[in-house]
C-alpha cells in the first residue's frame, strides 16, 4: 500500500446487487408502523414488524443501505472492545449478563434469518479478539475476560492470535461472525417487500407530530400517518429527551487490500491501543486470495487533517501486512453514547408510540439487529428482559457517569464558540481540491476551489444547531464538529443530524 491515499466507495457497496432506487414518497399514506431510515436498525425492525403482522413504511432519505451501514467493518461480535468489565461496574453483574445475552441472541437470530432466507453474504464464522501490545494494560484485558466469562460469554484470557505480530494478551471470544451487511440487508429488504412493507428512498422526513395517531412529514410535503413511529436515523434527527447531550459523533478510516489466502489473520481483531486499530479480511471471487480490512485513527468530524490520518492508518498496514495491494479507501462514522449502553425504545419520558434506536458506539449492527427485536417487542406489547436496560430515558446511568456527559458537552461549546474565533485564511490562498472558512465581504463563507478553479460558497453554519462546520480535504465534505452532520461541496446533506442543506452563498 503507498500512502496516497485516494478515498473510493466501500468495498461493500461496490461488490453489492445493483438495482434502480426505489421511488420516493409521492403522496400521503397510511400504516401501522412508519420506520425513519434503511439502514441496520431500521430495517431489522421494519421486518421483524412485517413479520408480526404490521403494515410498515420505511423512509429513507438515501439509498437502502447506503448510509453508515454500508461503511461498516461488518463484524457481528459481541466482544465490543472492553465493555463487560466497564459495565458490571456501572450496571452490574445482572446488566453485563443482559448486554452480553442480547447481543448473542441478535447475532444468532441473524444467522437463522441467513439459513431460512438463503441469503447469499458472504457469513462466515470466527472468533473475536481484543488485544494490547503494552504489557502494562494486560491486567485489565484480564478483568474483561473475567468478566465477559461471568456475563455468559465463551471468554477466555489468551496470549496467542493469528495476527502477523505478537500481543501482550487479548480477550477471545469464540463462534462470532463477519458477513457482507450490504448483501444482507438488501436480501432483508426484499423479503420485506415480499410480505407487503413498502421502502421510499429519497424521502427526507423533517417533522414528527406525536399523537394518537402520529404524522411524519416529509420534505417533499407528503405525510405518513401511523400509530407509532421509529426513528433509526443513526444520530437522531429530533431530540425530545437531551439525546444530543448525551451523544458524541465520532469518525474512523477504513484500508482494504488483497492478501493470498495463506495470510488469513484467522479472526477479527480489534485493540484499543494506537488510536483503535481492527483488522479482518473477507472472502473475495477468487478463492487464493481475501481481502484484508484495516479500520483505525478515530476522531471527531471537522477536526484535523483526514488526509494524514489515512496516510498513518495505510502505513500501519504496510508495517504489519508487507505487500498488501490496496485497493479501497473508506470512512464510516459512529455514535458514542455517554454512559456506554445504546439507546432503544421511547423517543422520551412522555412518549407512547415513538421509538429511537441510537448511540451504538462502533457496534451497530449485533446493535441494530438488538434493537429490531427489542423495538418490535415493545411495539407489539411483548415483554423483552433487556428493555430497560437500554431505556433512552434512563438518567440514573446518565448522572452517574456524568464526567463522560460533561466533558462532550464541553467540547460542544468549545466549538460552538471556538471555532467562530480562529483566524480564516484569504479565498485567494484556497488550491484546487481545498475547501475552508473564510471572510469575504464582512461574512464567514464555506468556500471549496473545484479541480478547475472554480469557487463553490455556502454557510458555515451547520443546520442542525448552528455550530460552524469545517473541511474534511480526503473525502471533500464539510463537518460538523459538534454534532457530527456531513454536508457535500454544495451543501447538499451527506449525514445527519441536519435534515436541511447548507445555504448556498455568492462569492
Amino acid at each position: 500500500m503507498t500512502q496516497n491515499v485516494q478515498v473510493s466507495d466501500s468495498y461493500w457497496l461496490q461488490t453489492a446487487p445493483g438495482g434502480a432506487p426505489r421511488p420516493a414518497l409521492a403522496e400521503d399514506l397510511d400504516v401501522d408502523v412508519a420506520v425513519i431510515g434503511a439502514g441496520a436498525a431500521g430495517l431489522s425492525a421494519a421486518w421483524e414488524l412485517t413479520r408480526a403482522g404490521r403494515s410498515v413504511a420505511v423512509l429513507e432519505a438515501g439509498r437502502v443501505a447506503a448510509g453508515v451501514t454500508g461503511y461498516t467493518s461488518a463484524k457481528l461480535t459481541v466482544l465490543h472492545t472492553l465493555v463487560y468489565d466497564r459495565l458490571r461496574r456501572t450496571r452490574g453483574p445482572e446488566g453485563a449478563r443482559l448486554y452480553a445475552r442480547s447481543q448473542s441472541e441478535a447475532i444468532e437470530h441473524a444467522a437463522g434469518i441467513v439459513a431460512e432466507l438463503g441469503i447469499d453474504c458472504d457469513w462466515e464464522t470466527r472468533d473475536a479478539y481484543t488485544y494490547v501490545r503494552d504489557p502494562g494494560r494486560v491486567d485489565e484485558l484480564r478483568a474483561e475476560a473475567v468478566a465477559a466469562e461471568e456475563a455468559g460469554l465463551p471468554a477466555s484470557f489468551v496470549t496467542e492470535t493469528g495476527l502477523p505480530f505478537s500481543v501482550a494478551g487479548a480477550v477471545k471470544v469464540t463462534g462470532q461472525a463477519q458477513f457482507h451487511p450490504v448483501k444482507y440487508l438488501l436480501a432483508l429488504a426484499a423479503d420485506l417487500e415480499a410480505r407487503g412493507g413498502r421502502i421510499f428512498e429519497g424521502t427526507t422526513v423533517q417533522g414528527l407530530d406525536e399523537g394518537e395517531p402520529c404524522r411524519v412529514r416529509t420534505e417533499a410535503g407528503a405525510t405518513v400517518t401511523a400509530r407509532d413511529v421509529v426513528v433509526a436515523t443513526h444520530y437522531p434527527i429530533f431530540d425530545r429527551a437531551l439525546l444530543f447531550a448525551r451523544l458524541s459523533p465520532r469518525r474512523e478510516l477504513v484500508v482494504a487490500g488483497t492478501v493470498e489466502a495463506d495470510r488469513d489473520v484467522d479472526g477479527m481483531y480489534i485493540t484499543p491501543e494506537e488510536n483503535t486499530r481492527s483488522v479482518r479480511t473477507a472472502p473475495l471471487a477468487d478463492a487464493g486470495r481475501r481481502l484484508l480490512v484495516v479500520t483505525g485513527e478515530h476522531f471527531t468530524p471537522g477536526t484535523g487533517d483526514t488526509r494524514e490520518r489515512f496516510a498513518r492508518l495505510a502505513a500501519w498496514a504496510d508495517e504489519h501486512f508487507p505487500g498488501v495491494e490496496r485497493t479501497h479507501a473508506w470512512a464510516t462514522q459512529d455514535i458514542d453514547p455517554t454512559d456506554t449502553v445504546p439507546m432503544v425504545g421511547p423517543l422520551h419520558p412522555g412518549a407512547h408510540h415513538t421509538y429511537v434506536a441510537t448511540g451504538f458506539g462502533g457496534w451497530g449492527l449485533s446493535g441494530g439487529m438488538m434493537a429490531g427485536r427489542l423495538l418490535t417487542a415493545q411495539i407489539t406489547g411483548e415483554e423483552c428482559a433487556w428493555s430497560g436496560l437500554y431505556d433512552p430515558r434512563r438518567l440514573r446511568t446518565a448522572v452517574r457517569e456524568a464526567p463522560a456527559l460533561l466533558k462532550t458537552q464541553a467540547e460542544v461549546a468549545r466549538h460552538f464558540v471556538g471555532d467562530r474565533l480562529r483566524p480564516t485564511p484569504p479565498v485567494e490562498a484556497l488550491p484546487p481540491g481545498e475547501g475552508a472558512v473564510v471572510r469575504a465581504g464582512g461574512d464567514r463563507l464555506a468556500v471549496y476551489r473545484d479541480e478547475e478553479g472554480a469557487l463553490h460558497a455556502v454557510s458555515p453554519r451547520c443546520t442542525h444547531l448552528g455550530c460552524l462546520v469545517d473541511f474534511n480535504a480526503a473525502e471533500r465534505a464539510w463537518e460538523c464538529p459538534c454534532h457530527g452532520s456531513r454536508f457535500g461541496t454544495d451543501g447538499r446533506v451527506l449525514e445527519g443530524p441536519a435534515t436541511k442543506p447548507l445555504e448556498r452563498r455568492e462569492i
